[in-house]
């Protein structure tokens, strides 16, 4: 495979940055806080669905989907959360990036909620016996939780919202519109044997039986 070219005209200084697009409004200097207010609180409370973004030592980043029912994520206090490991695909490139340098980016979503609440922070991988009590859900308790210290979140506007139309109930996409997930691993994956009818009940009975 012939690699890409290389893009063009690319913008590499800060100057260049705010040159093209200027600077931030007051309300966005300092609408950034230290420490989580009531209404981060609030909105960890109610958010079903997180994005967690990581990177490893080499500086290579990764997101990963984390949800399940609204408030999985506990705030401990104004400066710490606590977020569930539940059963995944075993990838752990999360986790293992977590521990080579432990930065973390957390973007919290709620569905009908065009606004979102970004934090950032150090985090670590913990095996606390009691927190991890608090995180059960389903009568499981996860093997392992996320620990964050907040060092810096914000509210986020809906501008991105709004030009997706995410919520629209108009603008859904038909699930038909792609492939199953069984019909394309099959198609990017050599599994001999396999057929798409078989990983079809695999995916099937992974969501009905591990989700916890």
């Amino acid at each position: 495979m012939r690699p890409h070219p290389p893009f063009k005209s690319t913008v590499t200084t800060e100057a260049e940055l705010r040159g093209l697009l200027g600077e931030p409004s007051e309300v966005v200097k300092r609408k950034q806080l230290p420490a989580l207010d009531q209404h981060c609180r609030a909105f960890i409370a109610l958010s079903p669905f997180i994005l967690l973004a990581t990177v490893d030592a080499r500086g290579r980043c990764d997101v990963s989907p984390r949800g399940d029912a609204p408030g999985f994520v506990l705030a401990l206090d104004d400066g710490r959360l606590a977020i569930p490991e539940r059963p995944g695909n075993r990838r752990l490139d999360s986790l293992r990036n977590i521990l080579q340098t432990g930065s973390v980016g957390l973007l919290f979503m709620i569905p009908g909620v065009e606004e979102m609440l970004r934090v950032n922070g150090r985090a670590c991988v913990s095996r606390d016996s009691e927190l991890l009590g608090r995180l059960a859900a389903h009568e499981k308790r996860p093997l392992l939780c996320i620990g964050v210290e907040v060092a810096e979140c914000f509210l986020h506007c809906a501008k991105s919202v709004r030009r997706s139309r995410l919520w629209e109930h108009a603008a859904l996409t038909p699930r038909s519109a792609l492939p199953s997930l069984a019909r394309m691993l099959k198609d990017q994956v050599d599994l001999p044997g396999t057929t798409v009818e078989e990983l079809g009940r695999n995916i099937e009975e992974s969501y009905a039986e591990r989700l916890y």
